[in-house]
């Protein structure tokens, strides 16, 4: 097997995508004595909750998806991320190399969840390798082996990185996934209330859920208000 070291050095939003996208900067170092002429790297990439410790405000957001504290320790389980792969080329001790790695704000999704319930510190990440080296032992002789399976990396991304990524894409918002249904009725009851945006539709519904909510209780006084006005009105015409 091909002896290789990783080492993740940093990581931020990658420039040069067309969707939201977290650049990590690796190191490789090639421990054995041959040269490396390419290397097809592949990455399974994982958050490991259970190396951090979360705040009363983190532990609400990730309720969806751990349960309660009191599930945590057989629901505090490793996340994964993604699966991703690049090509490295011809190296002999050294080199660094960027692995770009899609990020999603889709809600639905274990590691969105957790990325979204993350706000400050770090997110743990650990990077488990594998693939093929492409070797020449002699001048005439290639050899072909398996990247050791135990090559492996942690890496303690902050949690900025990942929401400064989304905000070049979708500045201070997100993205929930809804059946067409419900897109219908949402729609029909914004042109209801004439509101303008989602936002502000969804707002109106939780606020009518909720009778303690500020924006209900405004909301009916304003509607007592012309109800009152109304029965005024119509007292005088008589």
């Amino acid at each position: 097997m091909s002896s290789l070291a990783v080492t993740v050095l940093e990581a931020a939003p990658s420039a040069q995508t067309a969707a939201p996208a977290i650049v990590f900067r690796l190191r490789l170092e090639n421990i054995s004595s041959c040269r490396i002429h390419a290397l097809s790297l592949r990455c399974h990439l994982q958050i490991d909750p259970r190396s951090r410790k979360h705040s009363a405000d983190e532990q609400a957001r990730l309720y969806e998806l751990f349960g309660n504290t009191q599930q945590w320790d057989r629901a505090l389980q490793p996340v994964t991320w993604t699966h991703t792969s690049t090509v490295v080329p011809s190296f002999d001790r050294q080199i660094d190399i960027d692995l770009p790695v899609l990020c999603t704000y889709d809600l639905e999704v274990a590691s969105a969840k957790y990325l979204h319930a993350i706000r400050t510190g770090f997110v743990p990440l650990t990077f488990a390798f594998s693939g093929t080296s492409f070797s020449l032992t002699d001048r005439s002789t290639l050899t072909i082996q398996p990247v050791s399976w135990d090559v492996e990396a942690s890496f303690r991304m902050p949690a900025t990185v990942w929401r400064a990524a989304m905000d070049q894409f979708f500045p201070g918002g997100g993205w929930l996934r809804l059946q067409r249904e419900t897109i219908d009725r949402l729609q029909a009851f914004r042109g209801e209330q004439a509101v303008v945006s989602w936002d502000e539709a969804i707002a109106l519904l939780l606020a009518q859920s909720d009778p303690q909510s500020p924006s209900r209780q405004s909301t009916e006084r304003a509607e007592a208000d012309l109800s009152r006005r109304s029965a005024e009105r119509a007292e005088a015409d008589r």
